[in-house]
């Protein structure tokens, strides 16, 4: 019971979060029940999306 007051407490004082906000809650959750390898690899993933030219809508990849 008192989680449910606790809740209701944050939502008064926080507002409620956005759609954003809870599917990056959902993402973090997922990534932490990986093994630690696992986790390694999608941070390797993450990173070479990161600098690899991002891909414009005709399939070909921007030049930088």
């Amino acid at each position: 019971m008192t989680n449910r007051i606790f809740a209701s407490e944050l939502r008064e004082k926080l507002g409620y979060p956005t759609s954003e906000t809870v599917q990056g809650l959902r993402l973090l959750k997922a990534f932490i029940r990986l093994s630690s390898s696992q986790r390694a690899e999608v941070v390797d993933l993450v990173e070479q999306l990161a600098n690899d030219p991002a891909p414009v809508p005709n399939g070909h990849f921007n030049a930088r």
